[in-house]
């Protein structure tokens, strides 16, 4: 029997220190919070960015999508090298490492330097995600525990959301845009601090003979691929050259990936994973979910500054009951953890996100900041409310071995469902824009032919079309969400106890 880093006393000791686990807790926090932060704070930046590298606002489109495509194509190695070599290793080596990136992202000269600078801030800080989880499954044996305190770090997603825009307008209007990355120097070197000081290592026990490099690069390029074209696809055309290129690229790597899995012995991404009905089921939950939700609230700041008049920063306090609603649910819902059934808790949370997203329909040119605050709180609620059962009924439903890469896939699929939200309701919303014109123009009559009441009609018309367009995009995401709930109730979880002694053996 061979023994893994963390010992069995350790396991122990860890469990029944209750300051120590709930510090490990915070801990994690920290750098999640930090890595998920980054990603909305620096589109606060881009129109500083800019005017000071005299650059447009396509090339400036790279700096984030440089960052979604290296974050989605190293998450699953982060998550098989930290059971492999150690998970508190992998994470201070990504945490590190995008702390490093920060300061020369905030040290960039041109464009070319700062898209480099995001590229390894991304690298680094898609090692949280897989890691963090399974430090946290390792350091909470007790179940409920478990569930709790992988519901509150889950819920830091979502507040990393809404923080942004609150940060990240004063810091730049304050101090420019380079401080939205120094600002991750302080925060950071407590946060490695903590991680020292608190965290222990735990790993697989050393059976890894050979990494699967192959599995990896065939991986990263079917990702690379993928992500690429959700996030160019509107602006070159669905099925223009660029778009079929990556089709292809895509489904040829991934096959050759999968047909290389299938052989390896120690896969990066074991497909055995996927004739686990529950595992199966949490992703597809989370996969509906997260594309309903990334692809239609990040509508809600245009539509509030576009139709609304609110700056940047009044519309980021339009997110703070987001933050309030997300926060308040997700240790309730943790609490129902043994006694109410997950899919009965996930699918119940799916229902009310998708009522919240419903509100939204509602909105139009006199809506006030109530109606647009309410259904966000009512949303990040019914997120909230079943994150810690969609977490943990994946770290239930795979050997607790198994918990880095588990947690990786989970990671992947939330990273790629948000890339493919954003790109469908994109282009939903252009497509509705454009029937609703031709429909409301036939069924319109000007009856005065000045410039001006021309000007005033077709006006009207654009302004009518876009309005319904936003509409139509809530009703579609409140529908696809309750389709996610469907799959929710689906989700059986064993009433079982993972005994962390099963990472030390096979």
């Amino acid at each position: 029997m061979a023994t893994a880093a963390l010992t069995s006393t350790q396991v122990k000791a860890t469990s029944e220190n209750g300051s120590l686990k709930w510090l490990i807790l915070l801990t994690v926090i920290i750098g999640t919070f930090l890595g998920r932060l980054d990603q909305t704070i620096v589109n606060l930046a881009l129109p500083n960015i800019i005017t000071d590298f005299h650059i447009t606002v396509t090339d400036a489109g790279w700096i984030g999508t440089a960052y979604i495509l290296a974050n989605a194509v190293f998450v699953p190695i982060w998550g098989k090298l930290g059971d492999t070599i150690g998970r508190k290793k992998v994470y201070l080596i990504g945490f590190v490492g995008f702390i490093i990136g920060s300061v020369l992202a905030a040290l960039a000269w041109n464009l070319p330097s700062l898209i480099v600078f995001r590229v390894i801030q991304a690298v680094s800080g898609s090692a949280d995600y897989p890691t963090a989880m399974a430090i946290l499954t390792a350091t909470f044996a007790n179940q409920k525990d478990r569930a709790q305190a992988l519901g509150i770090w889950s819920s830091v997603f979502g507040a990393a959301a809404v923080f942004g825009p609150l940060i990240g307008g004063p810091l730049i209007d304050s101090f420019g845009w380079r401080s939205v990355f120094l600002i991750n120097l302080p925060v950071g070197v407590i946060g490695t601090f903590m991680a020292l000081t608190f965290i222990t290592e735990s790993k697989l026990p050393d059976r890894i003979v050979k990494f699967d490099w192959f599995g990896a690069g065939f991986l990263a390029i079917s990702l690379a691929a993928l992500v690429l074209v959700l996030d160019q696809g509107t602006s070159w055309g669905w099925l223009s050259e660029y778009s079929l290129i990556t089709y292809a690229v895509t489904l040829i790597a991934g096959c050759i990936f999968v047909a290389i899995e299938q052989r390896h012995p120690e896969p990066i991404v074991d497909l055995k994973f996927f004739k686990n009905i529950i595992f199966v089921n949490t992703l597809i939950n989370n996969f509906i979910v997260f594309m309903g939700l990334m692809g239609s609230i990040f509508l809600v700041p245009i539509f509030a500054q576009q139709f609304l008049g609110y700056s940047a920063t009044q519309t980021g306090y339009l997110f703070i009951p987001m933050a309030i609603g997300l926060m308040f649910a997700a240790p309730f819902g943790a609490a129902l953890v043994g006694r109410v059934k997950p899919g009965i808790v996930i699918g119940t949370s799916t229902l009310v996100a998708a009522f919240g997203l419903y509100l939204f329909s509602f909105l139009d040119v006199r809506s006030t900041a109530i109606d647009i605050m309410i259904p966000l709180m009512i949303m990040a609620a019914g997120l909230g409310f079943g994150m810690s059962q969609r977490t943990n009924a994946v770290a239930q439903a795979v050997p607790a071995s198994e918990i880095g890469v588990a947690s990786s896939v989970l990671a992947l699929v939330r990273n790629i469902s948000g890339a493919f939200g954003i790109a469908l309701f994109g282009s939903l919303l252009n497509w509705a824009e454009v029937k609703n014109v031709l429909q409301i123009d036939s069924l319109s009559h000007l009856y005065v032919h000045t410039a001006t009441a021309v000007a005033t009609f077709t006006g009207l018309i654009i302004l009518k079309a876009e309005v319904d367009a936003y509409a139509l995009i809530y009703e579609i995401a409140a529908g696809i969400l309750l389709v996610g709930a469907l799959f929710a109730f689906l989700i059986v979880v064993p009433d079982r106890e993972v005994d962390q002694q099963a990472m030390m053996a096979e």
